[in-house]
């Protein structure tokens, strides 16, 4: 078929775009999280929540310590000020309180950024539990301090004004089982001590944010797959991200304006990733390729987990009539992804 415009290429992230895409993966992560909880049961749900969160500190904790500048802090406070900047550089409000050097609390202000909205009411204990399995509790293994462990007071998931704890340096080694410890009732003796925030430009903190919601979607994916296996895997996060695509289609666009026509918005929420897009015209359809997805393409994963990801776009295509038909699926040598996108006012195709 001849082409009736050239491709547009583009490799741009704009702000709204940026804004758009952390929107979609944070409301994903709640979504998919939930619909574990209801399909695959608490278990297998909290093992994902902990696979995911450990591959998310041994990836991102060292280097965020030296990034955010509190490597050279005692280690119970370096902790829980980490917590509370890098959360705080993803949009979620933590606050630290300080005790002495040993000993450093943080707490989680509700909203919950993670069990968001009404979600945090389907959110068993122990799936919050192993968020702290998975990431405070392997702080001191990480930093080579078998004296360091985490201490919970309250949950959230509990009915309690947030989750909150300290980081304790004891004089002992602890055991793997005492790394996380849980003592409800427990309170600070101090108030909260505001931190000072990076003084980054604007629209690297957008991308900061966008990178955090992104991250776990990177993390959850593998884990998904490996707790699930690849099928079932494919299937649950389908359909979550089918549903938060459709639910979240308003919000989300609404974020990069609902003018123009659906490809564009697409073609810009691809962008958003830092990616290179193609959007080819041509006589009968249009084309989106994706040259390489900063998302997906390093991670080597079954194309359930793709399927998985797709979901969301899937989801919002339907809202407006469209339907996203894969004709290319990256694979080893392959150059790039491609999807047509048909209007199904206009192609029973």
């Amino acid at each position: 078929m001849a082409s009736a415009e050239p491709a547009v290429r583009a490799k741009s992230a704009d702000a709204a775009a940026c804004r758009a895409v952390e929107h979609i993966y944070h409301s994903y992560l709640t979504g998919l999280i939930l619909m574990l909880v209801s399909r695959a049961g608490a278990p297998r749900a909290a093992e994902v929540v902990f696979r995911t969160f450990r591959r998310q500190q041994l990836a991102r904790f060292l280097p965020g310590l030296k990034k955010l500048g509190l490597d050279k802090l005692p280690h119970a406070v370096a902790c829980a000020q980490y917590h509370v900047l890098s959360n705080a550089l993803g949009g979620v409000n933590v606050v630290w309180i300080p005790e002495s050097d040993t000993k450093s609390w943080v707490r989680y202000v509700p909203p919950r950024w993670i069990f968001d909205g009404t979600a945090v009411c389907g959110i068993p204990t122990e799936v919050s539990r192993a968020m702290l399995r998975g990431w405070h509790g392997h702080n001191g293994v990480t930093l080579d301090n078998d004296r360091l462990g985490f201490v919970c007071t309250m949950q959230t998931t509990d009915g309690q004004p947030g989750l909150e704890g300290y980081y304790i340096e004891e004089d002992h080694p602890l055991l793997p089982e005492d790394r996380v410890r849980f003592r409800p009732g427990e309170h600070p003796v101090n108030e909260p001590v505001a931190l000072p925030r990076p003084a980054w430009d604007p629209m690297r903190l957008v991308k900061v944010e966008r990178n955090y919601a992104t991250a776990y979607i990177r993390s959850v994916l593998p884990e998904l797959c490996a707790v699930l296996g690849p099928a079932d895997a494919g299937a649950v996060g389908t359909i979550a991200a089918r549903q938060i695509g459709m639910q979240y289609h308003a919000a989300v666009m609404g974020k990069i304006g609902l003018g123009g026509e659906f490809v564009d918005r697409f073609a810009r929420l691809l962008r958003a990733h830092g990616d290179d897009v193609e959007v080819a015209h041509t006589a009968d359809d249009v084309v989106v390729r994706l040259a390489h997805s900063s998302l997906l393409d390093d991670l080597k994963l079954p194309s359930e987990a793709f399927d998985a990801w797709n979901g969301l776009w899937e989801g919002m295509a339907a809202m407006e009539r469209h339907r996203l038909v894969l004709t290319h699926r990256r694979d080893a040598g392959d150059a790039k992804w491609a999807w047509r996108v048909l209007d199904v006012t206009h192609n029973a195709a």
